[in-house]
Parts: structure tokens; sequence; C-alpha cells
């Protein structure tokens, strides 16, 4: 499984394919192409990074309805999109959907290159926050449930003395919970608590 950023080039015309891929390996970069959405949907898998550069019209799947699957499934690929149409409510589409840049064939080099480097650029920030999900999820399930409810209360901003009589314990057993937790999440104050799971989406 390749792990590097890499230029995912999803198009039906092998003309376009090949130019791109010369291009792009040219300066260095990782290329993979793609005749057709569904072949890339095959390969694809969340742990892969870097940018999709997707034609708009494809036989089969459209460039916009793989962009719609990549989101129901909660991948965060940058994806620039390529016409030869110039379709302006399309490249208005996908810019509403997230789309990083839309172009025109045909393609500028530079133009191409400039907004495939932003992409690759949003992308390594995707993956650190969805890197820094995937470790606040995993704390919390290291929690206790006693520990949970605790946590669920805490960032609620509910007072100690309350979260005792709602779970029906004492105080000096909430604040043991709360310390626990806390040690757990790995958290040095309830507002560094608060920005974490408001970072994770959490609150």
């Amino acid at each position: 499984m390749n792990f590097e950023p890499t230029v995912f080039v999803i198009d039906d015309d092998p003309a376009v394919r090949n130019a791109m891929r010369f291009l792009l390996e040219s300066v260095q970069m990782n290329v993979q192409t793609f005749a057709s959405a569904e072949q890339f949907l095959q390969t694809y898998t969340v742990h892969m990074i870097g940018c999709a550069v997707v034609d708009v019209r494809m036989p089969g799947m459209s460039g916009l309805q793989l962009q719609q699957r990549l989101i129901q499934q909660a991948f965060s690929l940058p994806m620039i999109f390529i016409t030869g149409h110039g379709d302006v409510p399309l490249a208005v589409r996908a810019m509403q959907n997230g789309a990083a840049h839309f172009l025109e064939k045909p393609l500028d080099d530079q133009l191409l290159l400039d907004a495939i480097n932003a992409a690759l650029a949003q992308d390594k920030i995707n993956q650190q926050k969805r890197l820094q999900l995937m470790t606040i999820q995993a704390r919390l399930a290291n929690l206790t449930e006693r520990e949970h409810q605790v946590f669920t209360l805490v960032i609620d901003k509910t007072p100690s003395k309350q979260i005792a009589e709602k779970l029906g314990i004492s105080l000096k057993t909430v604040e043991y919970h709360r310390a626990r937790m806390m040690e757990k999440m790995h958290a040095d104050s309830i507002l560094d608590l608060l920005e974490m799971t408001r970072d994770a989406r959490l609150i």
C-alpha cells in the first residue's frame, strides 16, 4: 500500500492521463492514473494521501458523483476538477462541495502544478486532523464506563458536586474518576479537554 503523497489522475481520455503523468513525473511527483471513477474506487482507501485530479464528465460515474461518494464515506481527499466544457454550474457545485480547484482544458501546466501543490498541502493538514481525531477516539475508548460518564458531564461543564448527585456516588469518588479520566485523555486542564473534544467534533 502506498503511503507517499500521490496525485491520482482520473480521466477517461488516455492522452490526458499520459500527458499528465509525464508532466507530474517530470517534477518528481508520485502519480497513479485511472480510466474511470469506478477503477479508482477499487484501489483507494482512506489511508492513501495526496490529491485527485478528476475529469468532470466521464462514462459511468462522473467526477461530481465520485466527489459525493467520498464525502459520504468521510474521505477528505482534496479534488481538483478539470473539464473541457467550461460548465460553470458544475464548477459551482464542485466548489460548494469542497473542491480544491476547478480548471478548464486545455490545461495550463503551471496553473495545474500550483493547484496540485496547494491541494497536497491541504491534504497534509487533513491527515494531521485525522490523526488527531483517531488519537482522541483511542483515548476515549480506553476510559472505563464510569470515567466516560464523568467525562461527558465534565465537558458539559457540570460541577463535581452535581456529578456526584447525578451518578449517585461520593464527591471523593468523582474526583478520583475525574483525575483518572484527565490522565487518560492527556488533558492538563478542563479548557484543554474542551479544546481537544471540540477539535474532534465531540461537542
